[in-house]
């Protein structure tokens, strides 16, 4: 079932019901944050031009599956981008913080904006790569999606958390052959109980995996 308003952006994907089950009473925002993208999001950078017609299902509601992995605490959202995972996870958990991390202006300034115009106030955005970022503590979990391989990922996200730290990295159906091609970084940051959480089944089409992993706890 979706959602056919006369007042959805043309081209924009409709809203699928599986937004309903993800965000729950905080749909109303994650409506207002897809259209936003939907409207900007091609003219600033941030999406493709073949992305409006699966903007809900492969992005927002994909990033908003992961909402339940996340604990109260500090999350960092590594490559932020558009706001995937991000501020969708900043929308659905409004009990957690997000240290939005990313490198480019021009992105920084979209991270700003959506933070404001949706009254998100447990977001804070850092324009820094995370090799070089700067932070007051050490993160609980990190985040990232879309951004390089578990191989070149693990060695730039795992030093950001606190001991026994989470990594929480969304990750394609390619993931377990990542996993193998990473096992030198992961004997290097000694990961344990690492696992890939499928998302999703029974609630949409293309399921969301996580490649989770612990940082010791000394």
């Amino acid at each position: 079932m979706t959602d056919q308003s006369p007042d959805r952006q043309p081209g924009l994907e409709a809203e699928p019901s599986s937004a309903a089950v993800v965000f729950g009473d905080r749909l109303d925002v994650a409506r207002a944050f897809t259209e936003s993208l939907g409207e900007h999001g091609e003219e600033l950078g941030l999406i493709g031009p073949l992305e409006l017609p699966r903007l809900w299902t492969r992005h927002v509601v994909n990033s908003g599956l992961v909402a339940p992995l996340l604990r109260p605490g500090r999350v960092g959202d590594v490559g932020s981008g558009a706001g995937l995972p991000g501020l969708v996870l900043a929308i659905a958990r409004p009990d957690v913080h997000l240290t939005l991390i990313e490198p480019m202006e021009r992105r920084v300034a979209w991270l700003d904006r959506q933070v404001a115009e949706l009254g998100l106030d447990n977001v804070d955005v850092v324009r820094a790569r995370a090799e070089d970022v700067k932070l007051k503590g050490r993160l609980d979990q990190v985040t990232a999606r879309a951004v390089s391989a578990l191989r070149t990922l693990i060695p730039i996200t795992a030093p950001l958390l606190r001991p026994g730290g989470e990594l929480v990295l969304m990750k394609g159906s390619g993931v377990d052959g990542e996993i193998g091609a990473a096992e030198k970084a992961i004997r290097k940051y000694r990961l344990s109980d690492v696992e890939v959480v499928v998302l999703g089944e029974g609630v949409v089409d293309d399921v969301t995996r996580v490649f989770r992993a612990r940082v010791p706890s000394d």
